[in-house]
């Protein structure tokens, strides 16, 4: 148990320190962009005076140092500040956007998992087999497509030729779940490479333990090669699938904002691009946060998961 306990105090602590470093560097990044809020709320044709005025009130003219230093503290008492430009609290921003991302991440892994698992379960059956090559070689042709490429391909031809779904959810808002076919195709694209890579890891788990002397052994004494594939040579796949997973849905969230973008659908992607195009600081640097969060605590759950199916090489690591 203190084992545990150390092995979580370590991830935990590199966890934070991984988010303070992403806040660290949104902030400087976002402050070495041409241009402010203020810019951004003086019009294209702005004057420098005006401009001046914006960024006193918005005290823009402070040091960077003194602004960051402020938001840091404000954010220990659970303020992620408020908005440049409308004067929203950042919150506000995160919960408006948090449905949407949600519902498309949740229904992306809701597919994922029995898919990803069927696909390389069945090419391990079928190992060296027409199956096994069909498999293997369409995941990795789309593994190679890039999300956007691929958003655009799939609109083009089932939405604008076909017209058999909606291109874009302009128009639903946040009702998503009421107008289902707004998210085939997102969800079509966010599942496109985890799809390929979390099958093509079950069946390389699989094709090893198959092989493995006490699969071996277990052949000998009799024992059914159903029992064998998924009492014995599934688990051992699982430590490494459970990873990947959590890759998977840290991955989503910057996969989501591709997505978002290109189909106007309104969650936290879309308030992120709004809120780097406008200079928004604050928002930024929440959404840093979140994010920063999020991985943290799924990378956590897929580390003690690991630890729990594989304690050696987990401590090992």
């Amino acid at each position: 148990m203190s084992g545990l306990r150390s092995f979580v105090a370590r991830r935990l602590l590199l966890g934070v320190a991984q988010t303070v470093a992403v806040v660290l560097l949104v902030f400087a990044l976002t402050e070495a962009l041409p241009g402010d809020a203020a810019v951004a709320l003086a019009g294209d044709q702005p004057d420098p005076a005006r401009i001046a005025a914006i960024r006193e009130a918005m005290h823009l003219d402070r040091p960077a140092y003194e602004r960051l230093a402020d938001w840091a503290t404000g954010l220990f008492h659970g303020d992620l500040g408020t908005s440049l430009t409308s004067g929203r609290p950042v919150g506000q921003y995160i919960a408006d956007g948090f449905g949407p991302t949600l519902l498309l991440a949740t229904l992306t892994v809701a597919l994922l998992v029995p898919i990803g698992f069927g696909l390389g379960v069945l090419a391990a059956r079928h190992e060296g087999r027409l199956a096994d090559r069909l498999i293997s070689s369409v995941t990795l042709a789309v593994y190679a497509v890039p999300e956007f490429a691929l958003g655009v391909l799939l609109v083009t031809v089932l939405a604008l030729r076909l017209g058999w779904l909606p291109p874009t959810a302009v128009g639903y808002g946040t009702d998503l779940l009421g107008h289902p076919a707004a998210l085939v195709l997102p969800v079509l694209v966010l599942l496109s490479r985890p799809v390929c890579s979390l099958s093509r890891l079950v069946r390389a788990g699989m094709i090893d333990a198959l092989a493995s002397p006490y699969v071996a052994q277990a052949r000998r004494y009799g024992i059914s090669g159903t029992r064998i594939r998924y009492a014995h040579a599934l688990p051992g796949a699982l430590a490494p699938a459970v990873q990947q997973l959590a890759r998977t849905v840290d991955w989503l969230l910057s996969g989501v904002i591709v997505v978002e973008a290109l189909y106007v659908i309104p969650g936290l992607g879309t308030v992120l691009l709004n809120a780097v195009a406008e200079r928004d600081v604050p928002v930024v640097q929440g959404l840093a946060v979140v994010f920063g969060v999020l991985t943290v605590v799924l990378n956590l759950g897929a580390d003690l998961v690991a630890h729990r199916l594989a304690p050696r090489a987990a401590v090992a690591a």
